[in-house]
C-alpha cells in the first residue's frame, strides 16, 4: 500500500467521517481526499514525477499533513523537514536529499530565505499559507509560488501504482554525530509497520488518535494505521502539556503517543488525576526509555493502557512490542520485572543478539541487537559504505546492546556508545538511569562516562529534579549504591534545571559530554 492507500482505506469506511482536527475544525476524510488530487496534480503541473523528491517544512498542521497524501498520490517521495533543525542542517539534507520541490509554511519563510540560493535542486517552493506576493519576501521569486496558485483549477490525475519496493519516504537521522543520512523507507517498509501495529495494539472500531508529538516522526506514522480503521486524526499545533489533557476528555481519545521525557512531564501535571482518561485504549510510549517507576506510576494514575514500542527510523517503530495487557502478569498485578523490556519480538521481524565478529548467542547474553524482514530500510540514500556496514553479516544492526530472557522478552541495557567501562567493569548507562530515576524527587536524568585516571572512566550523572523538588548529591549516590552496587553507582552527580534534548525530545548525551569535558579543562 502507498501512504495515500490508507487514506482511501478510510474514506472507503465513511467519506463523511471525521479525518482531521485542529483547534475545533475539521475536514473530512472526502476532503482530505480532494486536497490530495490538488497536490498530487500541482506536483506534476511543476514537473514532478513518479519518485521526485518533495519535502515538507511545516509545524503539526492539518493541510501540511495533507499533503502527504498528495506527494504519495503522485507518486512522489515525501522528505519530511524538521522545522526544529538549524538553517544549515536543513539545506543540506534538501540538497543531499535531491528534494525538488519544498513546501513550507510562512512562518519558516525567514529560514527559507537563508538557504533557498543554496538549493540549486529545487525548482519550485510552494508557501502553504500565504500568497509570496502578499507579504514581504525580498528573496523569494521567481521560483516560489502561492497555495492557491500551486493547485488551483487542476483535475484529478490519473492514479499512479506505485509498488511496494518503490520509496515512499526518505528521513534524516540527525546531524548531531555527523552528517546526516538517508533512511529510504519503502512502501512494504510501512505497510509492515502498520500491520504490526494493526496486530499488536487494541484498535476497534473508529479510533481517536491525539497527536502532540512532532508529525515529522513517530507520530506521524502513527496516523497510517489509524487512517485505515476509519479513524480521526486530532492534531495539536504546539506541545502543551495542559492542552493535551483537555483534548482527551473532549474529543474521546482514543489513543495516543509520547516520549517518556513528556509523559514525566503530564505525570506532574496537578490536573491529571482529576482528567477523564477513561476513553483511552492505547498510550504508547517509545523513542526512548522510559523510567520502571514512571511507568508503574503511569500503569496506576493513567490507567492500564500504557503500550511501548521499540524501533528504529531504519526499521519504524515495530522491532518490538508491548502491549497494554502485557505489562500485567496472570494474576493482574503489574508485573514490574517485565516493565524493563521493550516487549517481545514482533511478528514478521526476526530479532537476533549478535556478537562483534558476527556470531548469534544465546538467550541470556548480552550482544548488539539485529534485525531482519520486511520491516528493515532499503537503505541509506546515496550511501552505500553506510548501508553495507548497517547490515553486515546479512543483518539490520540498530546499535543497541540487549539480550533475550527465557520468555523471548528484549530487554535493551544501552547504545552501544554510551556503555561506560570503569575499573574494567561494563556499566550501562540505563541501568544507572532507572536506579536514579526510581528516586522521587528526580523526573530525568543522563549518564555518562568521564576520563578518570584511576579508573579509565568514571560515571557521572546529570539529573533534573521535579518541580520544587531538592535533594543532596549524596543522597543520590548513596541512593544508587543500595540498588545497583558501588561500582555502577555515579561518582558525580550533577543538578541542571533541564537537560539539553533534540528536536524530538531525546537527551543529547553527547552535548552533555562535552559541556562537562570544557568545564574540566584546563
Amino acid at each position: 500500500m502507498r501512504l495515500v492507500d490508507y487514506l482511501d482505506k478510510g474514506a472507503s469506511l465513511g467519506p463523511d467521517a471525521a479525518c482531521l482536527t485542529t483547534d475545533g475544525e475539521t475536514l473530512s476524510y472526502a476532503e482530505v481526499q480532494q486536497l490530495s488530487f490538488r497536490i498530487a496534480a500541482g506536483l506534476a503541473a511543476t514537473g514532478v514525477r513518479p519518485g521526485g523528491k518533495v519535502a515538507i517544512l511545516a509545524a503539526n498542521d492539518p493541510i501540511a499533513f495533507s499533503c502527504v497524501f498528495g506527494i504519495s498520490r503522485a507518486g512522489a517521495v515525501w522528505c519530511p523537514i524538521n522545522p526544529r533543525n538549524e538553517a544549515a542542517e536543513n539545506r543540506e539534507v534538501l540538497d543531499q536529499f535531491d528534494c525538488e520541490v519544498l513546501i513550507y509554511q510562512a512562518a519558516f519563510e525567514p529560514l527559507v530565505n537563508r538557504i533557498r540560493d543554496e538549493l540549486p535542486k529545487v525548482h519550485t517552493f510552494v508557501c502553504l499559507d500565504r500568497d509570496p506576493g502578499s507579504g514581504p519576501t525580498p528573496h523569494l521569486q521567481g521560483r516560489t509560488v502561492g497555495w492557491d496558485a500551486f493547485f488551483g483549477g487542476v483535475s484529478q490525475p490519473a492514479p499512479d501504482l506505485t509498488g511496494p519496493d518503490e520509496l515512499a519516504l526518505i528521513v534524516g537521522t540527525g546531524g548531531t554525530t555527523g552528517r546526516p543520512k538517508g533512511v529510504m523507507l519503502s512502501n512494504g517498509n510501512l505497510e509492515t509497520m502498520t500491520a504490526l501495529t494493526l496486530m499488536g495494539y487494541p484498535f476497534g472500531d473508529r479510533p481517536v488518535y491525539l497527536a502532540l508529538a512532532p508529525l515529522t516522526h513517530a507520530a506521524g506514522v502513527l496516523c497510517f494505521p489509524v487512517l485505515a480503521s476509519g479513524g480521526e486524526i486530532v492534531i495539536m499545533r504546539t506541545p502543551d502539556v495542559h492542552g493535551f489533557l483537555e483534548l482527551i476528555p473532549r474529543h474521546r481519545v482514543t489513543h495516543t503517543f509520547l516520549p517518556p521525557t513528556v509523559i514525566y512531564m503530564v505525570l506532574a501535571a496537578p490536573e491529571l488525576d482529576s482528567t477523564d482518561l477513561s476513553s483511552l485504549r492505547c498510550f504508547w510510549y517509545g523513542a526512548a526509555p522510559m523510567s520502571v517507576s514512571r511507568l508503574e506510576e503511569a500503569l496506576l494514575r493513567i490507567g492500564p493502557v500504557m503500550a511501548q514500542f521499540f524501533g528504529q527510523t531504519e526499521a519504524p517503530m515495530m522491532i518490538s512490542i508491548l502491549p497494554p495487557a502485557e505489562h500485567f502478569d496472570a494474576s493482574g498485578n503489574i508485573a514490574r520485572g517485565r516493565l524493563a523490556s521493550a516487549g517481545r519480538p514482533a511478528p514478521l521481524v526476526t530479532t537476533a543478539i549478535m556478537a562483534a565478529d558476527g556470531s548469534l548467542l544465546p538467550r541470556g547474553e548480552r550482544g548488539e541487537i539485529v534485525v531482519r524482514g520486511s520491516l528493515v530500510m532499503k537503505g541509506y540514500y546515496r550511501n552505500p559504505e553506510a548501508t553495507a556496514e548497517a547490515s553486515a553479516y546479512g543483518w539490520h544492526h540498530t546499535g543497541d546492546i540487549g539480550y533475550l530472557d527465557d520468555e523471548n522478552y528484549l530487554y535493551i541495557v544501552d547504545r552501544a556508545k554510551d556503555m561506560i567501562i570503569t575499573g574494567g567493569f561494563n556499566v550501562y548507562s540505563t541501568e544507572v538511569e532507572q536506579a536514579l530515576m526510581a528516586h522521587t524527587a528526580v523526573q530525568d536524568c543522563a549518564v555518562i562516562g568521564l576520563p578518570d585516571d584511576k579508573w579509565g572512566e568514571r560515571v557521572v550523572a546529570v539529573v533534573q529534579l521535579q518541580p520544587g523538588a531538592s535533594v543532596e548529591a549524596a543522597e543520590l549516590i548513596a541512593f544508587a549504591k543500595e540498588r545497583i552496587g558501588s561500582v555502577k553507582a555515579p561518582k558525580d552527580v550533577l543538578v541542571w534545571p533541564d537537560l539539553p534534548r533534540s528536536k524530538v525530545g531525546k537527551v543529547l548525551k553527547p552535548d552533555i559530554k562535552a559541556r562537562l569535558a570544557a568545564s574540566t579543562t584546563p
